[in-house]
């Protein structure tokens, strides 16, 4: 049957200062073969606790153990007695270790009996009674020596900052938990070097401990705190480097004076020679431009099919480069084939007419020149083709005789086709199936004004709503129907979808609007 001294275990008020003071508490407890058997950790304090520990103060009989200690006692008698033998015989008084032995041989004889030397607790209470000489680690705590540093103190009760990297704890959170005024805690951090800033706006002082690196701040608040993070690690090394002085350009020789006339096999063969290009890259010399309307036979394969209507365009940037001359000397050369841009952007076109198709020039909204072109109609002329061109001013090229009623007609006709034709591609389509687009973003693409565009649309046949939910007026071209809405924001929309009464001619509103009446049974009268 064994028996138990029991002991209250603590770690004090504030609890240990780091972990390892804790861990090594613990270890002289079980070195000292306590037992724990009750363990309360305080909740916001892992480093804080109260306990309690037993241990046994005699051990239970054995045979094995009795002869175990039996043994031990007889080799430690026996190593005693040639120990004090050696030492009497090497040394120099032997009076003084003949005194010495008996007391000595007399102490390591006692056999191990297992029973441990109880503690005596009978004078703690007596304040003038005399101090052990024997004290453990944790006694020394108390001497300044063996207090850990302001800056380890600080670590277990850091929290990680959520305003940048690194951790943070409050001076009024130290105070609490170290049972001290606030004022001590600022004078900790002054006498360690830290600097306390006026105000929020202060930048911060850092100094270095133990490769990390601390701070101080304060809040909108007025709340200090201080804040440490692991001291960056360089990644390179700034090294200066050597300015590189930039070679000086050979001279050009001087352009010609006549930098617009074309390219003409005299102009080159009286140029001086160019300068020489890089190696690897052959010099080519640049391609003359054939005069009247090759020049037209020559553009036409680089040219695309133009977006905004029937035919084909191309910019004089791209036509430069693929007949490898310049833009000045193209531009030139279409002049001399009566081609030339109108003063304004949003005057109509200047058309001219070669052989059965139509040309003409146009600035889009960058500012670059489009070249255009595409088939003559049956009996279009030069003022026909600029009446149906949509354009806010018009700048139509006169001509002698006017053309006749059933031309105009026709003309209107092409028009009409012209507007909605160029329009349809541009259109998106929606979820209901149809197709829709904003009249400012159509007017934009077609790099024409908002107003002009809808009064172009007007002409046509179209009218504007004044109303979200006014009824709309249908236009019928090319077997689907256009027509004009405003939504609930105000924005005006322009709608086209398969007509559904595609075999009528006309398509106006007066036929387009009618719907089929359902018809209504009716009970007869009895």
């Amino acid at each position: 049957m064994s028996l138990w001294e029991y002991k209250v275990i603590t770690s004090g008020k504030g609890g240990f200062a780091t972990p390892a003071l804790l861990e090594k508490f613990l270890n002289d407890l079980g070195r000292e073969e306590w037992e724990i058997i009750h363990f309360r950790p305080q909740p916001d304090n892992a480093l804080s606790f109260t306990g309690l520990a037993r241990r046994s103060t005699q051990r239970d009989w054995t045979l094995q153990d009795a002869a175990a200690a039996a043994a031990k006692a007889e080799a430690d008698k026996l190593r005693a007695e040639f120990e004090a033998k050696f030492k009497a015989a090497t040394s120099t008084a032997p009076a003084a270790a003949e005194e010495k032995a008996p007391s000595y041989l007399a102490e390591q004889a006692g056999p191990d009996d297992g029973f441990r030397k109880p503690v005596d607790t009978s004078r703690d209470d007596d304040p003038d009674a005399p101090e052990d000489d024997e004290k453990d680690d944790w006694d020394k705590l108390d001497k300044e020596d063996e207090l850990p540093t302001f800056f380890e103190a600080l670590k277990p009760h850091m929290r990680r900052n959520q305003r940048g990297p690194g951790m943070s704890v409050g001076t009024d959170y130290l105070a609490k938990k170290w049972d001290l005024a606030e004022e001590d805690v600022k004078g900790a951090l002054v006498e360690c070097g830290l600097q306390i800033p006026g105000d929020e706006n202060a930048k911060p002082v850092y100094v270095e401990y133990d490769g990390d690196l601390f701070w101080v701040n304060i809040n909108r608040r007025g709340e200090l705190w201080i804040n440490t993070r692991e001291k960056p690690r360089p990644v390179f090394r700034v090294v200066p480097a050597t300015k590189v002085a930039a070679e000086e350009p050979a001279e050009k020789p001087a352009a010609p004076a006549a930098a617009d006339q074309p390219v003409t096999a005299e102009a080159v063969a009286a140029s001086p020679a160019q300068e020489q290009k890089p190696k690897g890259k052959a010099e080519q010399p640049p391609m003359l431009l054939p005069a009247g309307p090759d020049l037209l036979e020559k553009i036409r394969p680089h040219m695309r099919r133009n977006r905004r209507g029937p035919g084909g365009s191309g910019s004089t940037s791209f036509l430069a480069r693929a007949l490898r001359t310049t833009e000045a000397n193209l531009m030139t050369a279409f002049a001399a084939l009566g081609l030339t841009l109108p003063e304004k952007p949003a005057d109509k076109p200047l058309f001219a007419v070669f052989g059965e198709e139509l040309w003409w020039l146009n600035r889009d909204q960058r500012g670059g020149v489009w070249i255009n072109g595409r088939d003559k109609q049956a009996g279009e002329t030069v003022a026909s083709a600029t009446e149906a061109e949509p354009a806010p001013v018009a700048t139509p090229v006169a001509e002698t005789a006017a053309p006749p009623a059933e031309v105009k007609d026709e003309a209107r006709d092409t028009k009409t086709a012209n507007v909605f034709s160029a329009v349809r591609l541009l259109l998106k389509a929606t979820k209901t199936g149809a197709l829709a687009g904003e009249t400012g973003r159509l007017a934009m693409e077609l790099g024409q004004a908002e107003e002009a565009f809808i009064t172009t649309f007007t002409g046509a046949g179209l009218k504007v709503p004044e109303k979200a939910r006014e009824k709309p007026v249908f236009v019928e071209h090319a077997g689907e129907i256009f027509w004009f809405n405003r939504n609930a924001k105000g924005q005006l929309w322009l709608n086209a979808k398969a007509s559904k009464f595609s075999e009528k001619s006309g398509g106006g509103e007066d036929e387009t609007d009618q719907k089929p009446k359902r018809s209504r049974s009716r009970k007869k009268s009895e």
